[in-house]
């Protein structure tokens, strides 16, 4: 049984064991399943990744031991890139030979990884380009899919380096027209598209969309609160904070996105965004002054 699976997925939607234990079990019998793989009863088991939106399918996978250890690596990984610690997720996909990944979603799920981390960490376009494009050329489809999208998404990302307006653009607007009607339905899902929704957003407010900006990140606000989920929080409300300063809206308005994004920032342990708000906080002040 994969725990660590189960253990990473409820960590990532803000849960700590005893709010998803709450009418479902005691956190004691959680923390006996966390800690000592001591399983509860199936009943309890299914009410518990339902809360997560797991199937038992996920912690129960029928594929070969080199074959979770992939899947887990690469979600691992793809944590790092939702907390922004990015060296950390590189670290992880360096120790996966590629010959390892064992069917086309493993492959699209790393090709993704690699080519976001390369733009996020300003790498030569041609190396985003390079794994980027592959999923475009294979065009995974239906449940698959959202690997399309976070392809477009990257490639803006990589030509919003290269400061190409127009083609980061145009990457952008293609994810960002079908993200709206991508159907949630996984807890994997959710961060995805909460991904899609934060990086295009930061885009049209660099370009000083604030309008659109403004919308994709209240969207994503709103799957967030839907779902029961706190990474993203921290990083939506930053970056709503920083359009209401730049559009000069009224510093309580500012300050009530800072404050909201401080305390997601505190419960997820987000130290790197805790710091940027220190600098935006300082920036509000001498407005104040």
């Amino acid at each position: 049984m994969d725990i660590q699976r189960f253990i990473t997925t409820r960590k990532a939607l803000g849960f700590s064991q005893k709010e998803l234990s709450e009418g479902i079990c005691t956190q004691a019998t959680l923390s006996r399943f966390e800690n000592n793989g001591q399983i509860p009863t199936i009943k309890i088991l299914i009410q518990l990744c339902n809360r997560l939106q797991l199937n038992l399918g996920d912690l129960f996978p029928n594929v070969g031991i080199q074959d979770s250890k992939v899947n887990k690596q690469l979600e691992q990984s793809e944590f790092y890139l939702v907390t922004s610690e990015y060296s950390d997720a590189s670290k992880i996909l360096d120790q996966i030979p590629q010959e390892e990944l064992q069917n086309p979603a493993q492959k699209w799920h790393y090709l993704y990884l690699k080519g976001y981390l390369s733009a996020l960490q300003n790498g030569p376009i041609t190396e985003s380009f390079f794994y980027l494009n592959q999923i475009l050329s294979e065009n995974p489809k239906e449940k698959s899919y959202i690997f399309v999208l976070l392809a477009y998404t990257g490639l803006g990302l990589a030509y919003a380096n290269e400061d190409d307006k127009e083609k980061a653009e145009y990457f952008f607007d293609k994810a960002v027209s079908d993200v709206y009607h991508y159907p949630i339905e996984t807890s994997s899902d959710i961060w995805r598209v909460l991904n899609i929704l934060f990086y295009c957003g930061t885009f049209y407010a660099s370009i000083k969309d604030y309008s659109v900006s403004d919308a994709l990140l209240e969207h994503g606000v709103t799957i967030c609160s839907d779902n029961h989920v706190t990474y993203y929080l921290a990083r939506l409300m930053f970056q709503l904070a920083k359009n209401a300063l730049a559009q000069n809206k009224e510093i309580e308005v500012v300050q009530e996105h800072i404050a909201d994004a401080r305390a997601f920032a505190k419960i997820n342990r987000n130290l790197v965004e805790l710091r940027e708000l220190k600098v935006l906080q300082a920036r509000l002040d001498k407005r104040k002054e």
